[in-house]
């Protein structure tokens, strides 16, 4: 398989909103109907994922729609053990999956790190790795993590319109319960060209959108958007530091607190139940009534709770965005004189 290591210089998209509202008003839904999915629910068993390989397995001769694993191993630049993706999974991966390089397929002109790439570049990363548009494609973790960037790209393919995008949950149980794997050096993949699509803009909000936010928060007349912060609490009251060591930690005005491991089982990393998932939200005071952004460091454990809110089917499809940007871009952004970085207790 071929890494995307040498792909054309991406550009950001432009995401501009200043004249639109915040979040569409009609309702539509995340996924599609069940006639043209291969699995009942985005986010899929490993029982289920090695059921359908076997059925529609990954290959060069069929040109009937397969199933693709799709490793999005990724860890934090401050990683203790200095681990990177491409390493595990060279070390243990899904037979014939094909590795998603988080911060290679980017936009590599952005100060900020894995910023959404264009369209353009986003199609010659898919048409690298050898999955076409017909693909069901299945999104998975390092079984070190557990669930933590696999959320992060299901949500990038979903923002470009891929039609049949789910995440595994996951592959720390592919492993414990002996299903295979394989190891070794990268194998070459028939390259497909896959169709330049169109940015669903909808789903990702920008800066200034949430800078708005953020300023009207408390005002008369808001629109009431909620901003969810999936950084550790430390990080979310400013008592500890940012891994980014040259950016301020804090919150934002009015922004609430769902640290993305707390969605999660502490044991597995799994996705919580759908109905403990929607307890904890109600006991965090989210109101799914209200639009939501999510946020986190960078745009990758955003989608952790982005995926969380959508397992327990709690508040619209319609009414969530995921800031890419997030808190990297944010701490670098706000001017003193607004006041929009709060540190404090709660």
């Amino acid at each position: 398989m071929v890494a995307i290591a040498a792909i054309s210089r991406l550009a950001r998209p432009s995401l501009s909103s200043s004249s639109k509202p915040l979040f569409r008003s009609a309702r539509s839904a995340l996924v599609l109907p069940m006639a043209a999915r291969s699995f009942s629910s985005y986010l899929v068993t490993p029982k289920e994922l090695s059921e359908a390989l076997k059925k529609n397995p990954p290959s060069t001769i069929s040109p009937d729609p397969r199933v693709i694993p799709l490793c999005a191993a990724w860890f934090m630049p401050n990683d203790p053990e200095k681990r990177t993706g491409i390493e595990v999974f060279r070390k243990e991966r899904i037979p014939k999956a094909r590795f998603f390089d988080v911060d290679k397929i980017s936009d590599r002109r952005s100060p900020y790190p894995h910023m959404l790439p264009s369209a353009k570049d986003f199609a010659a990363a898919m048409s690298e790795m050898g999955i076409r548009k017909e693909d069901t494609v299945v999104v998975y973790d390092t079984k070190e993590l557990g669930i933590f960037s696999a959320p992060r790209v299901g949500w990038t393919l979903r923002v470009f319109g891929h039609p049949n995008v789910h995440v595994l949950n996951n592959f720390r149980l592919w492993v414990d319960q002996g299903l295979p794997t394989e190891s070794g050096e990268l194998y070459d993949v028939e390259c497909h060209p896959y169709p330049i699509p169109e940015l669903d803009a909808d789903k990702v909000a920008t800066y200034e959108e949430v800078r708005e936010v953020a300023l009207d928060y408390n005002k008369e007349g808001a629109e009431g958007v909620q901003v969810l912060d999936a950084r550790s609490p430390g990080r979310f009251t400013g008592k500890d530091p940012e891994p980014r060591k040259e950016l301020s930690s804090g919150h934002m005005p009015g922004s609430i607190n769902i640290p993305f491991n707390e969605v999660l089982d502490p044991t597995t990393k799994t996705f919580l139940p759908a109905d403990q998932l929607k307890a904890y939200f109600e006991k965090k005071g989210v109101d799914p009534a209200k639009p939501v952004i999510a946020s986190c460091g960078s745009g990758v454990t955003a989608a952790v709770v982005e995926t969380a809110l959508n397992e327990a089917d709690y508040g619209s499809p319609d009414q969530r965005k995921v800031y890419d940007g997030s808190w990297t871009e944010w701490a670098q952004r706000v001017r003193p004189s607004d006041s929009l970085i709060r540190k404090s207790e709660g």
